[in-house]
């Protein structure tokens, strides 16, 4: 069984911007292809520090409600045929005021491949606020699984994150977050409750590309946790 933390983005790494999107972007359906050199869930690699290629397809509503699917390769070692992440989401943004946000939903994550993969399979529920000022954009999130990883145990995540623009077009992401098992004795990282990780991603669009250049560590010492840098490139399609 591997030891994930997932970004997650998917609603994460998946599902990631909706925070600080007003609800009049919020419309109709997209779906975006994703290269990546590693997927990497909270620092940690997915795909045993090789590369993936991701999809998602996404509906969202001028309500703010929104829901979607997201998939990625993956890669857990030696003994374990796990290939494919296969994830659903369903959530509602809100935009409070000129400068509040709020995204609330749940997430199903579930992994193909091995004998064992359907055992892995586990919802999350999250919530997160964004706050827009001239200094650009900051987030406070959660993330909670009272089944994590399929281990019949409860799992937090939250994070701290701030985005600023250095130049038009193109952003800087500073983010800490910090993940949480309610029970070390059935689920630990590195022989601990918890632990954190620290990422800083440049981002930039070009010609219809979206480029994503990230530099992130934590304080494990597993060597799919260790300093890294990812990069990615994707390409979103608006129906």
């Amino acid at each position: 069984m591997r030891t994930k933390t997932m970004n997650k983005t998917l609603i994460a790494a998946a599902t990631t911007c909706l925070l600080t999107l007003s609800t009049s972007v919020l419309a109709d359906v997209s779906a975006t292809v994703n290269l990546a050199s590693d997927y990497t869930f909270n620092g940690v690699s997915q795909t045993d520090n090789g590369p993936a290629l991701q999809a998602s397809l996404d509906y969202a509503a001028d309500s703010g409600f929104y829901a979607g699917t997201w998939a990625s390769n993956v890669d857990f070692g030696s003994g374990d045929d796990t290939n494919i992440e296969w994830d659903a989401y369903v959530g509602q943004y809100f935009q409070l005021n000129e400068k509040f946000g709020l995204d609330a939903g749940i997430a199903y994550y579930t992994y193909h491949g091995d004998d064992a993969s359907s055992t892995y399979k586990y919802p999350e529920v999250y919530t997160k606020f964004g706050y827009s000022s001239s200094m650009g954009d900051s987030e406070v999130n959660f993330w909670y699984s009272w089944d994590y990883f399929g281990a019949d145990v409860g799992h937090y995540i939250a994070m701290v994150a701030h985005t600023f623009e250095v130049a038009p077009g193109h952003n800087i992401k500073v983010t800490f977050d910090r993940s949480t098992s309610a029970d070390e004795n059935k689920y630990a990282w590195d022989g601990k409750d918890a632990y954190n990780h620290y990422r800083v991603e440049y981002m930039t669009s070009w010609k219809g590309l979206d480029f994503d250049l990230a530099l992130e560590d934590t304080d494990m010492g597993w060597d799919t946790a260790d300093t890294r840098v990812v990069l990615s490139v994707s390409h979103t399609y608006s129906f």
